[in-house]
Parts: structure tokens; C-alpha cells; sequence
């Protein structure tokens, strides 16, 4: 039997991009990695991560206020809650915001807003907790000096109001402090880096610029030139999310839990990181996307792209023929078989494969994915299964 307290949804999905530069390393150049002994293009989970963070905020429709943001700037944002809250100068309230935060958060206590050591992710409503420690007496703290004012709220339980009560977006994500474990909180996501599933070449676009105002009679120059580096490819691209720890970050509210879920599905599948977006309008919607509930272990399927894709009938699709086909031997060698399965996929895509052999394995694909289904159809059967395993109502499988 399998614990019902473990249930994994994995997403695997095959996009391709054109012409583009989606993320890039210190000198400018799309981020690569070789794999199978090839180089591939790459672009970085923490680059993927930021633009489905941003695209979640919008999939969950609700106030920022009750969502969290990333910043060094905790004590400055705190400074300006106790002003407007206890009615404090700007002077008072950053003595006191800085002597709050001193202590965990490493910000110097003193009459300037400093930066934190870190840059926290948090909720605003976490630091709307810290107000309330001192809302009452706030004018009577300023009073003091600075020795007395850190010393007086050295017991307040300022770290206790940044480790509960996360928003959604905090506990989905998660948060890392390397010097203070306590604030800590276990992403109940993991994101792959998205590899090409073929070789690449990186190439240069050599681009000038005219000016509109030069007459005719001057010279035909351009008034400026310059080269961006580029290439394009299929990915493929991997998430993980850990439905029950993401309950217990969200302190088992189990509606909460499932908004959270339903966001993160859409908002993985339809982001697209921005380097470069203006010069190459790289936008495009993936060719297979497929939602894979587990009650094991997550598993990523980038092997069935160790060996790279070369074939002359298409990439994409030959992509999607391998990557059934290693769905198919993690079930059959390793017992690793998805609880449920719901794809959206064009079954028909796989018909541009010339190889008699490949034309035979189509059925392996509609064995590892299913019938097509939409985006919409797809998330609502993946909740409809995830659902009752919170519930609790799941009989153990």
C-alpha cells in the first residue's frame, strides 16, 4: 500500500521556441549545458521560477496584500506600516522598524532605513503581525534611546510572526535563509532546468540602428550597430509539486491548498521568461503538456532525451514519441506508474514521422498519455484526483 499522505503531481512539458534569448550568463550568451555528451541550450529553474511566480499572482486573482514579495526592503516597508498604523515620524518609525528587525533579520538598528542582509521573501500581512507587537506603545518606544528601545523589544516575538500564517505564494515557492534556518520554509515546488531535447548552435545577429534625423546629404552610417546572441530549440521542462506538504505550509486549509494548485498548474505551462522578449517576441504555448499525479516518488524524464533528438521529421515530434516511450519504461522496469494521467497533446502531430518502426509505437504514445485533452480539461481532472487525497476520503492505494 502507499501512503495516502504522499501525493506528487509532476509536469512534463515539450515547447519550442524560435529565434530567442530567453536567459542568459554573464557574458551575454544563452545559458547552455552538456548533457549526453551534447551542448544544449538550458535555461535556469530560477529563471523559470520567477516568471510562473509572477504569472501565479495573476492565475490567483486576489490582492496583493495578501500575497508576498521578495525585497531587502523589510525595514523600510515596515517603517512605513508603523507610521501610518501609530501615527510615528518617518525618523521614529525606522528606529523602531530597524530595532524590530535587528535582531533577526540583521538590519542596523539607528535613525536610516538599511537594507536586510538578505533578500526574504514574506508575506505583507506578516509584517502587518509585527505592527500589531508594538502598535500600542509605539510612541512610548521612540521615547527611549536606542540601547534601551533594542533591549525592550528584544522579547518580542518578531521571528515568530515570519515563520506562520504564509501566503500562498510563500508556501508554494518557498523561502531560504542560509544563516538562520528558522525562517526557513520548504518549497512544496521543484523546477528543473529546461534543457533542449536536441543539439544547439549559439548564433549572433548583427543588428544596426538608423538615425531618423540624418539628412541625405550626410553619411549613410548607421548611428549604431551591435550583436545579440541567440539560438532556438524544443524543451523540455520539469516541475514537481508536493500536494500534501503544500497543505501543511498553508496550515492544512485545504481550499487554499487547491487554489494554490490549480494557479501553479496554469501559471508553469503558460510563463515565459523575459530576457530579450522585445527583440525576439518569443512567445509560444508548448506541445505537449502533461499532468502526472504520483503517490511514489516525483520523476523527472529527461532521459528519454539523453540520446539527442536529430530527426528530419520534426523535432517536436519525435520529442513526444520519446518522451512516451520513457513514460512507458519507468511504469513497466520500475513500477513507477502515474496515478492518473491527463495530457494535452495532438495525437495527429506524430503522424509527420516517416519510420515505419516509430508509425508502430503511436499507440505507445496514446498508452503513456491518453486521449487529447485541453489545458482547462486537463487541470480540472488532475484536481478532481488530488482532491479527495486531501480530503481524506482516498481509500489508500
Amino acid at each position: 500500500m502507499t501512503d495516502r499522505r504522499r501525493t506528487y503531481i509532476d509536469i512534463h512539458v515539450l515547447q519550442t521556441v524560435p529565434p530567442s534569448n530567453l536567459n542568459r550568463d554573464d557574458a551575454g550568451s544563452p545559458k547552455q549545458a552538456i548533457y549526453g555528451g551534447a551542448r544544449r541550450l538550458r535555461v535556469s529553474s530560477q529563471a523559470w521560477k520567477r516568471a510562473t511566480r509572477l504569472a501565479f499572482k495573476d492565475e490567483l486573482g486576489i490582492p496583493a496584500s495578501q500575497l508576498g514579495t521578495r525585497t531587502k526592503r523589510v525595514s523600510t516597508m515596515l517603517a512605513a506600516r508603523l507610521a501610518e498604523r501609530a501615527r510615528l515620524t518617518a525618523e521614529d518609525a525606522t528606529r523602531l522598524s530597524n530595532a524590530l528587525l535587528a535582531a533577526d533579520l540583521k538590519v542596523a538598528a539607528g535613525k536610516k532605513a538599511e537594507e536586510s542582509a538578505y533578500l526574504l521573501f514574506f508575506g505583507r500581512s506578516q509584517l502587518d503581525a509585527i505592527v500589531d507587537l508594538v502598535a500600542d506603545r509605539a510612541t512610548e518606544l521612540t521615547a527611549l534611546a536606542d540601547d534601551a528601545l533594542t533591549k525592550a523589544v528584544a522579547e518580542l516575538p518578531v521571528r515568530a510572526q515570519l515563520t506562520g500564517k504564509h501566503p500562498i505564494d510563500v508556501a508554494l515557492f518557498g523561502r531560504m535563509v542560509a544563516d538562520i534556518p528558522a525562517l526557513n520554509v520548504d518549497a512544496a515546488t521543484q523546477v528543473a532546468h529546461a534543457l533542449s531535447v536536441h543539439p544547439v548552435e549559439i548564433e549572433f545577429d548583427y543588428y544596426t540602428a538608423v538615425d531618423d534625423e540624418k539628412s541625405r546629404e550626410e553619411d549613410a552610417g548607421a548611428a549604431m550597430i551591435g550583436t545579440v546572441e541567440f539560438t532556438s530549440a524544443t524543451l523540455y521542462r520539469f516541475a514537481t509539486l508536493d500536494v500534501h506538504h503544500l497543505a501543511e505550509n498553508l496550515d492544512n486549509d485545504i481550499d487554499a491548498t487547491i487554489d494554490a494548485v490549480r494557479a501553479f498548474l496554469r501559471a508553469f505551462v503558460t510563463s515565459m521568461p523575459t530576457g530579450h522578449q522585445n527583440t525576439f517576441a518569443h512567445r509560444t504555448v508548448p506541445s505537449v503538456v502533461s499532468y502526472m499525479v504520483r503517490t511514489d516518488q516525483p520523476v523527472n524524464l529527461v532521459s528519454a532525451f539523453e540520446n539527442p533528438v536529430r530527426s528530419k521529421y520534426g523535432i517536436a515530434a519525435q520529442a513526444a514519441l520519446n518522451l512516451a516511450k520513457e513514460v512507458n519504461r519507468t511504469s513497466t522496469s520500475f513500477g513507477l506508474t502515474p496515478m492518473t494521467v491527463s495530457t494535452v497533446w495532438d495525437p495527429t502531430s506524430l503522424d509527420v514521422i516517416g519510420s515505419e518502426q516509430d508509425r508502430g509505437h503511436v499507440a505507445e504514445a496514446t498508452q503513456a498519455f491518453g486521449s487529447a485533452c485541453g489545458l482547462d480539461e486537463s487541470i480540472d481532472a488532475t484536481i478532481a484526483a488530488v482532491r479527495p487525497r486531501l480530503d481524506g476520503s482516498a481509500a489508500l492505494r
